[in-house]
């Protein structure tokens, strides 16, 4: 088993150990935490590779959360979300296919700024209430399954989403459960075909299990001491954090 292991130094298993941590720590309490997680895994390996190993600890962190927050989800905001999400996931496969990744992280970088910025002026504002417009759906449904796909970083974006429907904490972490745990086992097959998951990140992966339980069971903990405007502050300040990294990586 330990020769098909990466071989990483132990300061880089360290650091994964950390991106494991913070990949639990952001499906229980901080939507967009994992942003840190996929640069810590894509400065240790190839990034389209890294793509496929963090999809892995993020099923676990998934089911994790859906153990915790499932009755929590507002399915009517997933239904109307599906078909949007589904075509930005199908762009994404092919994307991946014939694409690499740089050139689109900043793109995605800046339009996760840019919908920080309008998220910000609507509460200003006071405009609209709980219900998001169909082009609203569209554009973060669509925008999310791509970015997911191609980068694991639909966190952010799916985060301005429900942060515009105005949906508790709670309310919150449960739709983002249910959302991403079927998303992401829907990009296990197309990352098995495009070679992104492999036995060697199976094994990786394995030994990282723990690390991502023991940040869920630090998150549950916040999760419930938290404030909503705490709460909303925070995923606002990780998803700004979030699109520099992509922007500059």
């Amino acid at each position: 088993m330990t020769a098909l292991l990466p071989g990483f130094t132990p300061v880089a298993w360290a650091l994964l150990a950390v991106a494991a941590l913070i990949v639990g720590l952001s499906k229980s309490s901080m939507p967009g935490a994992n942003t840190i997680s996929i640069a810590i895994f894509a400065s240790l390996m190839p990034a389209k590779e890294s793509t496929g190993a963090l999809l892995l600890l993020l099923i676990v962190g998934d089911l994790v959360a859906l153990s915790m927050y499932r009755q929590h989800a507002d399915w009517r905001a997933l239904i109307r979300l599906a078909p949007a999400v589904l075509a930005g996931l199908l762009l994404g496969v092919v994307f991946l296919a014939f694409v690499g990744d740089t050139g689109v992280q900043r793109v995605i970088g800046i339009v996760l700024i840019a919908l920080v910025g309008i998220t910000i002026w609507r509460r200003a504002a006071r405009r609209g209430g709980t219900e998001v417009s169909l082009f609203g759906r569209l554009a973060y449904g669509s925008l999310g399954g791509f970015t997911t796909m191609v980068a694991n970083a639909g966190g952010p974006v799916m985060s301005m989403y429900f942060l515009a429907a105005r949906m508790p904490v709670r309310t919150f972490l449960g739709t983002a459960a249910w959302f991403f745990a079927i998303i992401n086992l829907t990009k296990v097959p197309f990352s098995i075909g495009l070679g992104l998951i492999t036995v060697e990140t199976v094994l990786m992966d394995l030994l990282l299990v723990p690390a991502v339980l023991l940040g869920a069971l630090c998150g549950r903990w916040i999760a419930g001491r938290i404030s909503q405007r705490l709460f909303e502050r925070a995923v606002l300040g990780l998803t700004v954090l979030g699109a520099l990294y992509l922007i500059v990586a």
